[in-house]
């Protein structure tokens, strides 16, 4: 990243022009990424021409239930397709199924427990083989195979007594009701049986380097390290494919990724999107439209609350109270994302807008610690019953923005007597045992906390699921709460939205109130796409708004 805000740049805000162009909700931003008002044209008879997408993460594992990151689902979304998907309005959409079941038309009985989908017909694998209710009982029995390394196993593990009822119909029953497996259902990926059933080793199979989907492209080739190709599916059961080609294209470095975008070698700019610093002068640039939207992802400061310093609440509160969000988000990230209290992004149905606000009072916090019994001692750091109040604050090596928020946030936290140190590794490093078993203090981290377009958020606040005791799940910030472990229960059998939104608001107070995280912003994503290519549409409840290439198209 080549520009920097360095110093007392971060003490004040920055000009008005900037801040109120690019300020997600204050208009200026709005109107950047939505542009004048114009009639569509149609897509094309036949698939014609190709989309480049520009990715600063390379995808690497093309076997849709095993572990993947964002880029990966980027290359699914093309390949694979669900029994349903969620679109940007938060509507389930069928795809492999016919409709949707619900309580109303008897797909899901009254107490939650029996589910029966029925399918849609005369879908095709890209093969030629015919998708039928076996492939879909495969793939829940390959999911929940002890033997196979799957990507998640929550709420597919409360599935038993799978039966297909005939090729294009299936039912099977629940352990308990459940009902996020809607929205998990809308992110699984269904396999061909006929390509995987007979695998020795489920984990390596020739259908990971070379893989079969019902989706609208089908695979071409990859050349490691540069891109991969995907050719058009003229069988596809949906709308689209209207270009002949997609090509992922692999660039790690976000300038060049950027700098090709500008001179056209890239016709969308993916994951990572544009850096902040460059986003006016793509706003400028001729030919190419820019998306400011935002993501689910909310960027917080995780702590982990088995480590001495950071289980006293009162320490917490304070580092919050002299956090300075709005001097942040300005100076460090050219007011692109949006201050948040929750956990959950504020298009969510269940997002509760009344959380309280964050104040930034140094004052505050260094009263409050003085009267926690955290008594300033040698170099001015606090000390409690022979615990030092410092700690190390981690995150991924080579992020330049990230390592400039530390950088402040330490000089914040020293003035209330607070010592932080940086302590930033390799991703593979640091989202590896020392993430996932609670082995750091605390970390700088983007969380996209719900499952699809639900809410719930059993699998990172339960006390079940802490990883460094035993638990299953991503709670790594090893919180515990017994009303959130009963709420948490109570939401996930409830079906009425309205009566599962009360439930989950009262989690975000909790979590809020104890600050289980420290929350800065919800993100946003400034993406480019090259002028002429249609169909492109933020979607704020998938990982991956490469989701709906199907749609796209030359015009």
């Amino acid at each position: 990243m080549t520009h920097d805000e360095t110093g007392p740049r971060w003490q004040r805000i920055l000009s008005p022009t900037r801040r109120g162009l690019f300020a997600i909700g204050g208009g200026a931003a709005a109107a950047l990424a939505a542009g004048p008002a114009r009639a569509q044209p149609r897509p094309p008879e036949k698939p014609k021409g190709q989309v480049v997408a520009g990715l600063s993460q390379e995808p690497t594992v093309f076997h849709p239930l095993m572990p993947g990151i964002e880029v990966d689902q980027g290359v699914w979304w093309n390949l694979f397709s669900t029994l349903w998907y969620i679109d940007p309005d938060g509507n389930f959409v069928p795809d492999l199924a016919a409709e949707m079941p619900s309580q109303r038309n008897g797909g899901i009985s009254e107490d939650g427990l029996t589910w029966k989908v029925k399918l849609r017909q005369g879908v095709k694998w890209h093969d030629g083989a015919p998708f039928t209710a076996e492939d879909v009982k495969f793939t829940l029995e390959l999911i929940n195979n002890p033997g196979f390394r799957v990507r998640n196993r929550v709420g597919h593990g409360l599935v038993r007594d799978i039966q297909v009822v005939a090729p294009d119909e299936i039912q099977w029953r629940m352990e308990t009701a459940y009902a996020p497996y809607l929205s998990i259902l809308s992110l699984t990926f269904i396999v061909p049986k006929h390509k995987l059933a007979d695998a020795a080793d489920p984990n390596n199979t020739p259908f990971a380097a070379a893989p079969v989907g019902t989706g609208a492209f089908r695979w071409g080739s990859r050349a490691a390290g540069d891109h991969i190709l995907l050719n058009a599916n003229p069988d596809y059961h949906g709308k689209g494919p209207y270009v002949e080609r997609l090509v992922f294209k692999y660039i790690p470095d976000l300038t060049v990724l950027y700098t090709q975008f500008r001179t056209g070698q890239v016709d969308y700019t993916g994951i990572s999107g544009i850096l902040p610093n460059f986003a006016r002068e793509a706003q400028g640039l001729r030919g190419r439209k820019v998306h400011v939207n935002p993501i689910a992802s909310v960027e917080s400061i995780a702590p982990n609350l088995g480590f001495p310093a950071l289980a006293d609440k009162t320490v917490r509160q304070a580092l919050y109270l002299s956090m300075n969000k709005k001097a942040l988000i300005d100076a460090i990230y050219y007011g692109l994302p949006t201050p948040t209290e929750s956990f959950l992004p504020r298009q969510s149905w269940a997002y509760n807008p009344d959380l309280p606000q964050h104040e930034y009072n140094p004052a505050k916090a260094n009263a409050l610690l003085d009267a926690a019994g955290w008594k300033r001692g040698a170099g001015g750091i606090r000390e409690k019953d022979g615990v030092r109040l410092e700690f190390t604050n981690s995150t991924t090596t080579g992020n330049q923005v990230r390592e400039q928020v530390q950088q402040y946030l330490m000089q914040e936290w020293q003035g209330i007597g607070v010592g932080m140190k940086i302590q930033n590794m390799p991703a593979a490093v640091i989202w590896g045992e020392f993430w996932q078993q609670s082995k750091f203090n605390s970390v700088l981290v983007s969380v996209n906390y719900m499952l699809g377009s639900d809410p719930d958020v059993t699998p990172r606040f339960s006390s079940k699921a802490i990883p460094a005791k035993g638990g299953r799940g991503q709670n790594t910030f090893q919180f515990e709460n017994a009303e959130v472990d009963a709420l948490l229960q109570k939401g996930a059998t409830q079906f009425d939205q309205a009566a599962r939104k009360a439930t989950y608001g009262r989690i975000q107070e909790i979590i809020r109130d104890e600050l289980a995280i420290l929350p800065i912003f919800q993100q946003s994503l400034v993406e480019g796409v090259k002028e002429g290519l249609h169909g492109f549409r933020a979607n704020i409840n998938t990982s991956s708004n490469c989701w709906n290439i199907r749609e796209w198209y030359w015009a």
